[in-house]
């Protein structure tokens, strides 16, 4: 394989039975790239055309109605509620750089597949699904690592961040985007694995497997120099096609069930053994402490969130119960209540990705509105659950 580098944005990749592969690398939000794909496409005349997109995040950006057939109580009752978050924390991320740029996210993606369309050039989503991107980079890490992912996703949802054209154009170029992986896989090397180096060798597979003896991909400028990599062990047979290894979402392991109820056993622990040891007087003085406690934090993360006064009642009383059963959390409780109370309107659907790149907007659209509460009342509960270990020892000693 022949790798031929025409400009940072623009590589050739001639195999030795002729085909040719064209990436065109892209900084997803910038109003050049789009113009630049269409540029391409325009003077290679590929019989076959790659995208990075997976077929769900292609129909949400095609139909822009999409939001509206999801049922939030639905993906709260099966405890995707944090996957929801993340993805519209992406989403915001951005949907705000986009606006910046006066171009929408992705859009040279799916200008490359207008274009195929009206030419009727064969084209392929090579992307991984994201869903299954998010959980395996949830399940893949330990518990430090996500509480990064978290805090993460926190800090996306109420930033407001701007980026100058100059400074998204420098993100075109593998130098500065590679020095951005390289940061990311210090200080989260389980994630960095999976949001880059899986997604590199499965957009490469894909693109490489896709028919066609001349195919354009485009993709974003920092996976060029991995699918390049990629490429070269896929044509020399040093990596296999097969993809069932990064496809697959693992099972929780043994050591997340352990701690799931690592906690609502040390807590009975503690407070048995306060009623056994120091007497009755004593142990209700602990209970005390660990209910004072539990549903402090619950109730801060209910108030910064605005929740409904009533769900706020709730989700204070229905705090330590939660604690103690592994199976049902705090967010899936208070996002449910405030579902109910505060049920979404078809604007809030119809708004969701506008609204999403706002804090105002995150408390004005009822749909944002409820993964807020979610989610702030989840970390009120975490953070209680881990205040009140020493508070008790304390006690006990």
């Amino acid at each position: 394989m022949i790798a031929e580098k025409l400009s940072d944005t623009f590589h050739r990749l001639t195999f030795l039975d002729g085909r040719q592969i064209i990436l065109v690398g892209t900084a997803h939000v910038s109003k050049e790239s789009v113009n630049e794909v269409s540029a391409y496409i325009d003077s290679e005349q590929p019989d076959h055309i790659c995208l990075e997109l997976d077929d769900g995040r292609f129909k949400n950006k095609e139909d822009k109605s999409s939001w509206s057939n999801m049922d939030i109580k639905k993906v709260l009752k099966e405890g995707k509620g944090f996957l929801l978050v993340a993805n519209m924390a992406l989403a915001s991320f951005q949907k705000r750089m986009g606006n910046q740029t006066d171009s929408a996210p992705g859009e040279e993606i799916l200008g490359a597949a207008r274009i195929a369309k009206e030419r009727e050039i064969p084209y392929s989503l090579c992307d991984r699904d994201i869903q299954i991107t998010f959980k395996r980079a949830w399940r893949l890490s330990n518990l430090w690592n996500k509480a990064k992912l978290i805090a993460t996703i926190v800090s996306a949802v109420f930033s407001n961040e701007a980026i100058s054209k100059e400074d998204l154009e420098e993100l075109k170029k593998s130098d500065v985007m590679q020095s951005m992986m390289d940061e990311m896989a210090k200080e989260l090397p389980s994630v960095k694995a999976v949001l880059i180096d899986e997604r590199d060798r499965y957009l490469a597979t894909s693109i490489y497997l896709a028919p066609g003896d001349k195919k354009l991909a485009v993709i974003g400028a920092g996976h060029q120099n991995g699918i390049i990599k990629t490429m070269e062990k896929l044509e020399s047979g040093e990596l296999e096609t097969i993809l069932d290894d990064i496809t697959d979402v693992p099972p929780a392991g043994k050591a997340g069930k352990i701690l799931a109820w690592a906690f609502p056993i040390l807590i009975i622990g503690f407070l048995l053994y306060g009623f056994i040891t120091f007497g009755q007087q004593e142990g209700i003085k602990m209970f005390g402490y660990w209910l004072a406690v539990n549903m402090s934090f619950t109730a801060l993360g209910a108030i910064l969130s605005l929740a409904h006064p009533l769900n706020t009642l709730v989700s204070i009383l229905s705090a330590p119960l939660t604690s103690l059963h592994p199976g049902i959390g705090i967010g899936m409780v208070s996002g449910l209540m405030e579902a109910t109370l505060r049920k979404p309107k078809v604007k809030d659907f119809e708004n969701l990705s506008d609204d999403a790149i706002s804090l105002k907007g995150w408390y004005k659209n009822r749909v944002l509105h409820i993964l807020l509460v979610f989610l702030l009342t989840s970390l009120g509960a975490s953070i209680g659950n881990v205040v009140v270990f020493p508070m008790l020892l304390k006690m006990m000693l």
